[in-house]
């Protein structure tokens, strides 16, 4: 059974997401049978390569929606705290704004290699924990390298314009089959899964799709 994740580095709720389908996959007897593959999505392509971090988290989320800083941190405040439910410490304090192209190409480049869940998963903690700027080469190098992908590789890939067609079709993907925000989860492209809902219901997903795969 295939699973197909639309996903952000970028988006709190994605890595959420992830964890509450990771606690409904734990559950499900049949696992060993899922293969997982994820998907590129940009909630803001307008984000410019190179930003000015001395602009925040707070004040690019309050330009953005027209609100107040004051509403902006609260905002971001419920997102650590619903973060902290499953485990995951959100420092939006040291946060960067970050345009994503890149590391949406790295995780096509590691998929090529077997690892792209390993570098997803590293890629989101950097963003959302560690205060990483997830579009400066030097950073997914290193994020790269920890996981056994080679160094001059990544370089090269990340100098030229190898996986951008690959980002750009998976977005284009999403937008055929009526995704418009994400994370969002496509189950055997049968079922889909918005946001990041109760373990129970991606679990109850697992179950009717793999039974109906088996019918």
């Amino acid at each position: 059974m295939k699973i197909e994740i639309w996903s952000d580095v970028a988006c709190p709720f994605c890595y959420i997401g992830k964890r509450k389908f990771e606690k409904a996959l734990a559950h499900f007897e049949n696992k060993k049978a899922v293969e997982i593959e994820w998907k590129s999505f940009q909630l803001d392509p307008s984000i410019p390569e190179i930003v000015d971090q001395s602009i925040g988290i707070y004040e690019y989320l309050a330009d953005k929606k027209g609100i107040s800083i004051s509403d902006s941190k609260k905002m971001h405040d419920n997102v650590a705290k619903i973060a902290q439910e499953v485990g995951l410490k959100y420092d939006f304090d040291k946060m960067k704004i970050s345009n994503t192209l890149d590391a949406s190409r790295l995780i096509h480049f590691a998929k090529k290699h077997g690892k792209q869940e390993e570098i997803k998963e590293k890629l989101l903690a950097a963003h959302f924990t560690n205060g990483l700027d997830v579009s400066e080469t030097e950073v997914l190098i290193s994020i790269g390298e920890s996981e056994g992908l080679n160094k001059e590789d990544i370089k090269r890939m990340l100098e030229s314009d190898d996986y951008k067609l690959d980002v750009k079709y998976d977005i284009q993907e999403a937008q055929n089959l009526g995704i418009s925000g994400v994370p969002f989860f496509v189950f055997d492209r049968k079922y889909g899964v918005s946001g990041a809902q109760e373990s129970s219901i991606f679990l109850q997903t697992l179950i009717k799709a793999y039974a109906e795969q088996k019918n």
